[in-house]
Protein backbone atom coordinates (compact mmCIF):
# COMPACT_ATOMS: atom_id res chain seq x y z
CA UNK A 1 0.00 0.00 0.00
CA UNK A 2 1.30 3.47 -1.03
CA UNK A 3 1.67 5.72 1.66
CA UNK A 4 2.74 8.54 0.21
CA UNK A 5 0.70 11.83 -0.70
CA UNK A 6 -1.51 11.39 -3.83
CA UNK A 7 -3.61 14.67 -3.93
CA UNK A 8 -1.46 18.27 -3.20
CA UNK A 9 -3.65 21.11 -2.58
CA UNK A 10 -3.32 24.92 -3.17
CA UNK A 11 -5.34 27.00 -1.24
CA UNK A 12 -5.70 30.54 -2.49
CA UNK A 13 -9.00 32.75 -4.74
CA UNK A 14 -9.04 32.52 -7.90
CA UNK A 15 -8.90 35.57 -10.30
CA UNK A 16 -5.81 38.37 -11.19
CA UNK A 17 -6.67 40.54 -8.30
CA UNK A 18 -5.87 38.18 -5.58
CA UNK A 19 -3.05 36.38 -7.52
CA UNK A 20 -0.49 38.10 -5.43
CA UNK A 21 -2.28 38.49 -2.20
CA UNK A 22 -0.64 36.64 1.03
CA UNK A 23 -3.81 34.42 0.91
CA UNK A 24 -2.50 32.57 -2.09
CA UNK A 25 0.57 31.23 -1.00
CA UNK A 26 -0.78 27.92 -1.58
CA UNK A 27 -1.44 28.66 -5.05
CA UNK A 28 2.09 30.23 -5.14
CA UNK A 29 3.55 26.61 -4.11
CA UNK A 30 1.49 24.92 -6.52
CA UNK A 31 2.84 27.14 -9.10
CA UNK A 32 6.31 26.73 -7.96
CA UNK A 33 5.57 22.54 -8.34
CA UNK A 34 4.49 23.26 -12.04
CA UNK A 35 7.62 25.17 -13.11
CA UNK A 36 9.86 22.86 -11.18
CA UNK A 37 8.38 19.51 -12.43
CA UNK A 38 6.92 20.74 -15.96
CA UNK A 39 3.20 19.85 -14.93
CA UNK A 40 -0.01 21.89 -16.25
CA UNK A 41 -2.70 22.36 -14.89
CA UNK A 42 -5.97 22.68 -16.56
CA UNK A 43 -9.91 23.93 -15.32
CA UNK A 44 -11.78 20.84 -14.60
CA UNK A 45 -15.28 22.15 -13.97
CA UNK A 46 -16.04 19.02 -12.30
CA UNK A 47 -13.77 19.19 -9.32
CA UNK A 48 -14.68 23.20 -8.82
CA UNK A 49 -10.96 23.89 -9.93
CA UNK A 50 -7.54 23.95 -12.17
CA UNK A 51 -6.33 20.18 -11.65
CA UNK A 52 -2.85 18.65 -12.78
CA UNK A 53 -0.69 15.59 -12.33
CA UNK A 54 3.32 15.48 -11.25
CA UNK A 55 4.95 12.86 -11.54
CA UNK A 56 8.51 12.60 -9.51
CA UNK A 57 10.96 9.46 -9.56
CA UNK A 58 8.25 7.25 -10.71
CA UNK A 59 5.44 8.14 -8.19
CA UNK A 60 2.37 10.62 -9.08
CA UNK A 61 0.14 12.72 -7.54
CA UNK A 62 -2.50 15.20 -8.91
CA UNK A 63 -1.98 18.79 -8.25
CA UNK A 64 -5.20 20.77 -7.47
CA UNK A 65 -6.33 25.16 -6.99
CA UNK A 66 -9.80 25.12 -5.81
CA UNK A 67 -11.37 27.37 -8.00
CA UNK A 68 -14.00 28.24 -5.90
CA UNK A 69 -13.10 31.00 -3.00
CA UNK A 70 -11.17 29.95 0.30
CA UNK A 71 -14.32 29.48 2.36
CA UNK A 72 -15.58 26.80 -0.32
CA UNK A 73 -12.52 24.79 -0.94
CA UNK A 74 -13.75 21.93 0.98
CA UNK A 75 -15.82 21.14 -2.30
CA UNK A 76 -13.29 21.20 -4.71
CA UNK A 77 -11.16 18.85 -2.35
CA UNK A 78 -13.75 16.51 -1.33
CA UNK A 79 -14.78 16.12 -4.80
CA UNK A 80 -11.39 14.89 -6.13
CA UNK A 81 -11.10 12.41 -2.81
CA UNK A 82 -14.67 10.95 -3.77
CA UNK A 83 -13.74 10.26 -7.41
CA UNK A 84 -10.34 8.78 -6.76
CA UNK A 85 -10.75 7.56 -3.68
CA UNK A 86 -8.32 9.03 -2.16
CA UNK A 87 -8.45 8.53 1.91
CA UNK A 88 -7.53 12.03 4.00
CA UNK A 89 -3.85 10.85 5.23
CA UNK A 90 -2.99 10.89 1.49
CA UNK A 91 -3.64 14.38 1.31
CA UNK A 92 -1.63 17.40 1.64
CA UNK A 93 -2.93 20.87 1.79
CA UNK A 94 -0.77 24.04 1.32
CA UNK A 95 -2.03 26.90 2.74
CA UNK A 96 -0.80 30.41 4.28
CA UNK A 97 -0.98 30.81 8.03
CA UNK A 98 -1.09 33.65 9.90
CA UNK A 99 1.05 32.51 13.33
CA UNK A 100 3.88 32.05 11.66
CA UNK A 101 6.43 34.17 10.38
CA UNK A 102 7.13 34.91 6.82
CA UNK A 103 9.69 32.88 5.13
CA UNK A 104 8.91 29.48 7.73
CA UNK A 105 6.93 26.61 6.94
CA UNK A 106 5.78 23.62 8.86
CA UNK A 107 4.22 20.00 7.76
CA UNK A 108 1.72 18.76 10.43
CA UNK A 109 -0.81 16.21 10.07
CA UNK A 110 -4.73 17.23 11.38
CA UNK A 111 -5.00 19.41 14.25
CA UNK A 112 -7.30 22.61 13.94
CA UNK A 113 -8.38 25.01 11.75
CA UNK A 114 -6.97 27.88 13.49
CA UNK A 115 -8.90 30.08 12.58
CA UNK A 116 -8.36 29.26 8.21
CA UNK A 117 -11.60 29.01 6.73
CA UNK A 118 -10.12 27.30 3.80
CA UNK A 119 -8.87 24.32 6.13
CA UNK A 120 -12.40 24.74 8.25
CA UNK A 121 -14.09 23.78 4.76
CA UNK A 122 -11.95 21.21 4.11
CA UNK A 123 -12.49 19.53 7.35
CA UNK A 124 -15.88 20.11 7.23
CA UNK A 125 -16.22 18.81 3.85
CA UNK A 126 -14.21 15.67 4.31
CA UNK A 127 -15.54 14.94 7.59
CA UNK A 128 -12.25 14.76 9.06
CA UNK A 129 -9.16 16.78 9.87
CA UNK A 130 -6.82 13.80 9.35
CA UNK A 131 -4.90 15.27 6.69
CA UNK A 132 -1.31 16.68 6.27
CA UNK A 133 -1.10 20.48 6.47
CA UNK A 134 2.17 22.51 4.64
CA UNK A 135 1.82 25.73 6.94
CA UNK A 136 3.45 28.85 4.47
CA UNK A 137 4.41 31.81 7.07
CA UNK A 138 3.24 35.19 6.28
CA UNK A 139 3.15 36.73 9.69
CA UNK A 140 0.35 38.38 11.45
CA UNK A 141 -0.76 42.14 11.20
CA UNK A 142 -1.07 42.06 15.14
CA UNK A 143 -4.84 43.00 15.23
CA UNK A 144 -7.52 40.72 14.52
CA UNK A 145 -9.32 43.09 12.65
CA UNK A 146 -7.06 43.97 10.45
CA UNK A 147 -6.36 40.29 9.53
CA UNK A 148 -8.59 40.43 6.61
CA UNK A 149 -7.33 43.46 5.10
CA UNK A 150 -3.78 41.77 5.47
CA UNK A 151 -4.30 38.40 4.20
CA UNK A 152 -5.80 40.39 1.02
CA UNK A 153 -3.02 42.34 0.13
CA UNK A 154 0.76 41.25 -1.25
CA UNK A 155 3.32 41.04 1.07
CA UNK A 156 5.56 43.85 1.26
CA UNK A 157 9.26 43.18 -0.75
CA UNK A 158 11.21 41.76 1.81
CA UNK A 159 8.43 39.34 2.98
CA UNK A 160 7.48 38.19 -0.31
CA UNK A 161 11.07 37.53 -0.79
CA UNK A 162 11.44 35.18 2.32
CA UNK A 163 7.66 33.60 1.58
CA UNK A 164 9.62 32.95 -2.03
CA UNK A 165 12.44 31.10 -0.41
CA UNK A 166 10.01 28.82 2.04
CA UNK A 167 7.69 27.70 -1.19
CA UNK A 168 11.83 26.97 -2.46
CA UNK A 169 13.19 25.16 -0.08
CA UNK A 170 9.69 23.16 0.59
CA UNK A 171 9.05 22.24 -3.13
CA UNK A 172 12.82 20.63 -2.91
CA UNK A 173 11.27 17.85 -1.06
CA UNK A 174 8.32 16.86 -2.89
CA UNK A 175 10.11 13.34 -3.66
CA UNK A 176 10.28 12.57 0.25
CA UNK A 177 6.10 13.79 0.30
CA UNK A 178 5.35 11.36 -2.71
CA UNK A 179 7.32 8.14 -1.00
CA UNK A 180 5.20 8.92 2.56
CA UNK A 181 8.61 10.08 4.01
CA UNK A 182 7.01 12.54 6.30
CA UNK A 183 9.61 12.44 9.69
CA UNK A 184 12.29 13.07 7.27
CA UNK A 185 10.66 15.95 5.51
CA UNK A 186 9.80 17.47 9.15
CA UNK A 187 13.32 17.08 9.86
CA UNK A 188 14.69 19.02 7.12
CA UNK A 189 12.24 21.87 7.35
CA UNK A 190 11.89 22.42 10.80
CA UNK A 191 15.84 22.16 10.98
CA UNK A 192 16.33 25.98 10.01
CA UNK A 193 20.18 25.99 9.18
CA UNK A 194 22.30 28.26 10.91
CA UNK A 195 22.90 32.00 9.77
Amino acid sequence: MDTGIQLIVGLGNPGPEYESTRHNAGFWWVDAVCREYGAVLAVESKFFGRVGRVKVAGRESWLLQPSTFMNASGRAVAAMARFYRIVPYHILVVHDDLDLPPGTVKLKRGGGHGGHNGIKDISAQLGTADYWRLRLGIGHPGEKSAVIDFVLNPPLKEEAARIEDAVHRSVKLLPLLLEGGFEAAMLKLHTQPKA
